[in-house]
């Protein structure tokens, strides 16, 4: 029998923090969300749901923030708990900007079974599909 490692039990207090941290990427509170980071919270840091920061402001169309969170690290291919990427995200809400900075920094744009390749052909976005292939 294998030990799980034993995961500290969050007080509310700490709970609605994380919450607040993420809902720092969502609105492109890019500043705050910088300086937490900077102090030590994860820059890979996910929602009960497998988004991470980088998602959340992929799919919320905060470049600025997918900056930052670039510069800091993030893990630009973690998918999501449904197969999905920042770069995915991007795509689907057709933000330029953001996909770009993606790809430059190297996302995959063929990782997870909702990648963003596939969401280009799904929601028949050919303008995506040419800017993604000349990263491949």
């Amino acid at each position: 029998m294998t030990e799980t490692p034993h995961q500290p039990e969050l007080s509310d207090e700490q709970i609605e923090f994380l919450n607040q941290v993420l809902d720092m990427a969502r609105q492109g509170k890019v500043q705050m969300l910088s300086s937490v980071i900077d102090q030590g919270i994860p820059v890979d840091l996910t929602d009960g749901k497998g988004d991470s920061l980088l998602i959340l402001a992929s799919y919320n169309s905060q470049p600025e923030v997918v900056k930052a969170l670039i510069e800091r690290g993030a893990n630009l291919n973690q998918l999501n708990a449904r197969g999905q990427s920042a770069l995915t995200c991007a795509v689907f809400k057709q933000d330029e900007e953001t996909t770009k900075m993606l790809l430059e920094a190297g996302a995959d744009p063929r990782l997870g079974p909702q990648n963003a390749l596939a969401v280009t052909e799904m929601f028949e976005l050919p303008h995506f599909r040419e800017l993604i292939e000349q990263y491949l």
